[in-house]
């Protein structure tokens, strides 16, 4: 990284005493899990929905297995959730006073479906008492699927707050990766905005590649930044793609004797479009930077 007021100004943090990233241009990530799981127990237990012939209340959250975190990079928040949630719920017949008890199973909460679309199943255990099983399918669905929007809401406000800073300069800057090399269909780009808005079904992506060189001239291809010669991660897309949608790419640059494997993975590849994917990186990407090295050795 540059030193302290020189270089690239758009890797510059701004002046304060303890050097906060108030930029926002830093890619940043705060771990939403363990906070998600309170607030998702909070807005979900205890829901009571009733009719004139039956009542019912989610009684327990009994699991919730999953993940959620909060990214911030140059002035934008990217969110990722995953959640499998299963709740108990008890209801009692009116006329009869008979009681029942039952599932409500959530099996997946993501940012890739809206929460309408979100998959809300509802059981009870054997016996009479299909009145208070559509209650919940009808009245306690909808109740959960406003909760999980209120979580949501949570997630974006609440949660967030603090993670985009003040900075003197409102206007952010488009920061595209400076590479030696000269690529036509894909270009890498260290941190695209990203329009929360755009939907669709993804998939994850990882490739191996072994380069006869050394880690430090392989992290040298893909940035002319001094940073840790590791690690890259950055926002990608490939033209074709929805208009707005990224996939995050994260390069490990892994020293191996004589050699140093590159290792890819790619979260947020639309569905089907893997192997072109994998293609482009591999012979557009790979070959030529084989190619490059080559060149290199030969003029050296």
């Amino acid at each position: 990284m540059a030193k302290w007021g020189q270089g690239d100004p758009r890797w510059i943090v701004e002046e304060r005493e303890d050097g906060t990233n108030v930029n926002n241009w830093h890619w940043t990530e705060r771990d939403a899990t363990s906070w998600s799981k309170g607030k998702l127990h909070e807005l979900l237990v205890g829901i009571i929905v009733e009719n004139e012939a039956g009542r019912c209340e989610i009684s327990e959250l009994k699991q919730v297995e999953g993940e959620a975190s909060c990214s911030s990079r140059k002035g934008k928040l990217i969110f990722f959730y995953e959640w499998n949630i299963k709740l108990s719920w008890k209801g009692i017949i009116k006329e009869s006073g008979v009681k029942h008890k039952g599932l409500v199973e959530i099996p997946s909460l993501s940012e890739e479906n809206e929460i309408d679309d979100t998959e809300v199943s509802v059981s009870k255990k054997k016996g009479d008492g299909d009145i208070l099983k559509d209650l919940m399918k009808t009245a306690g669905t909808a109740r959960v699927k406003e909760a999980l929007g209120d979580y949501l809401k949570a997630l974006k406000t609440e949660f967030t707050m603090g993670m985009i800073l003040p900075t003197k300069a409102m206007a952010t800057q488009e920061l595209t990766v400076k590479r030696k090399l000269s690529v036509n269909p894909l270009q890498i780009q260290a941190s695209s905005p990203v329009a929360l808005g755009v939907r669709i079904p993804t998939v994850a992506v990882h490739m191996t590649e072994l380069f006869d060189t050394a880690a430090e001239q392989l992290y040298s291809i893909f940035t002319v930044k001094d940073l840790t010669n590791k690690k890259i991660v950055m926002k990608w897309r490939c033209r074709n793609w929805p208009e707005e949608h990224y996939a995050t790419v994260a390069l490990n640059f892994v020293p191996i004797p004589g050699q140093t494997e590159l290792q890819l993975d790619c979260k947020g590849v639309p569905v089907c479009k893997e192997e072109n994917m994998k293609f482009c990186w591999q012979k557009q990407h790979f070959e030529e930077i084989k190619g490059l090295l080559q060149l290199t050795t030969l003029n050296g």
